[in-house]
């Protein structure tokens, strides 16, 4: 049997951001971290929200993979109701990686681009598999892991929790052994210094709280470009008087906050304060996910609703003789019926232009400036009424599209769906020549 010991905690806003969107959970003998995406504070909201989902209510029934996947999926339903509630919030997202000792197995439930690692005999093994684009190019074997390491999209995830109602959720169990060492961190870490220094660090420093410090101060010296979460804990033998561990620390997102904000238990804590930078964060994560929905956005628009039909007409009782109205309210009548049919007419033919409008597509950029493809036609009729949907959002912000490239790429010119998503896709790729 084995318990989870010696835990620390760290985090710091890093060099470039000037908030931090990351969250961490540590409790033994669970592990949570999140790393948020999303501007004016959405992306700390969504991590803080999927940490607590499972500091507040951590089922007992089923395996442990299980319980990791239920949390999970209630912490992305909460996600993604405020985010379609609260406007502010609109496109809010974290990505999410949560480790339960159970016994002698670590259970693992995945999402995202943040990570899981085990250290063991001086070596370093991921645990987690990247729901990244260039993770995706790997796998299928378009690009190699030194390709993928210097891609310029490296960082666009296409998973993330809070994007839509039900999100897929990997989970798998590893055999534990005394002595192990679990690293769970953000890619503000990974991203600035490689596996192998990462082992190094652990491999030379026996107290954790240092190793944790050192790993958060290289990924700022080599450029601190994001915020920086890590979570270290070791795992031991239970003994034989059957000990189990203490609860250990709580991490929130910002610096300066504790445990007291959100209502969790307040323990110490060797959180690490990031010195706000001189460069300002646009406010929005890079890692905008590829099959998000984007929020309401004055370039197209947001997603429409279903168009409800109109309510079947009452049947009309026939009147008696004595009980007819003067004929001036029967020649009212026929020109109401008269409108009425024109209605009619206007709806079924206007239904049929919004049913082949479906088949439409054009490109063009969301309210964060990022690439999208929008369903319908690019006009919005009086009292607002638009004719396109939000179909599918990018990872490429309008700037990184070549000048000479722009005009052609986003003259909302109509296109059929594959047309426009192999042209985002090659967008994506950075294979838009000048």
């Amino acid at each position: 049997m084995l318990r989870a010991a010696h835990t620390t905690w760290r985090t710091d806003t890093g060099r470039q951001r000037r908030g931090n969107e990351d969250s961490a959970f540590a409790r033994a003998p669970l592990f949570v971290i999140a790393d948020g995406m999303g501007g004016a504070q959405a992306g700390e909201v969504a991590s803080r929200i999927a940490v607590e989902a499972f500091a507040a209510d951590f089922p007992d029934q089923g395996s442990a993979e299980e319980r990791l996947a239920v949390v999970t999926q209630t912490a992305n339903r909460r996600i993604y109701e405020i985010s379609r509630t609260e406007h502010e919030r609109a496109g809010m997202g974290t990505t999410l990686t949560a480790v339960y000792v159970d016994g002698s197995d670590i259970a693992v439930a995945h999402v995202g681009d943040s990570r899981a690692y085990l250290f063991r005999d001086r070596e370093l093994s991921l645990l987690t598999q990247d729901h990244t684009l260039v993770g995706e190019l790997v796998k299928r074997g378009k690009l190699t892991e030194e390709q993928a390491a210097e891609h310029p999209q490296r960082s666009i995830i296409t998973r993330a929790l809070g994007i839509d109602a039900e999100v897929e959720v990997d989970t798998w169990s590893y055999r534990g052994r005394a002595g192990d060492i679990v690293l769970l961190c953000s890619d503000g870490l990974t991203s600035m210094i490689s596996e192998e220094r990462i082992a190094e660090i652990i491999d030379s420093e026996p107290d954790l709280e240092i190793a944790s410090r050192r790993l958060i101060d290289e990924a700022n010296e080599a450029g601190g470009r994001d915020n920086i979460t890590v979570i270290l804990f070791t795992l031991e033998e239970v003994g034989v008087d059957g000990a189990v561990d203490q609860p250990t620390m709580v991490g929130l997102p910002a610096s300066g906050s504790t445990a007291d904000d959100v209502g969790l238990p307040s323990t110490d804590s060797t959180s690490g304060d990031g010195t706000p930078p001189a460069e300002t964060d646009v406010g929005t994560r890079e890692e905008v996910t590829a099959a998000a929905q984007s929020s309401p956005a004055p370039h197209p628009p947001p997603k429409m609703g279903r168009q409800a039909l109109p309510a079947p007409l009452a049947r009309t009782q026939g009147r008696r003789p004595s009980e007819r109205r003067p004929r001036r309210f029967g020649r009212l009548g026929k020109a109401v019926a008269a409108l009425l049919a024109t209605a009619i007419v206007l709806f079924l033919v206007g239904g049929g232009g919004y049913l082949a409008s479906r088949q439409l597509f054009f490109i063009g950029t969301n309210s964060q400036g990022i690439v999208t493809v929008f369903r319908g036609l690019p006009y919005t009729l009086p009292f607002g009424i638009r004719l396109y949907e939000t179909f599918y959002v990018s990872g490429v912000p309008v700037q990184f599209v070549p000048q000479q490239r722009r005009a052609q790429l986003l003259n909302h010119s109509l296109r059929s769906q594959s047309g426009a998503i192999n042209l985002v896709h090659s967008a994506e790729l950075g294979q838009l020549t000048p």
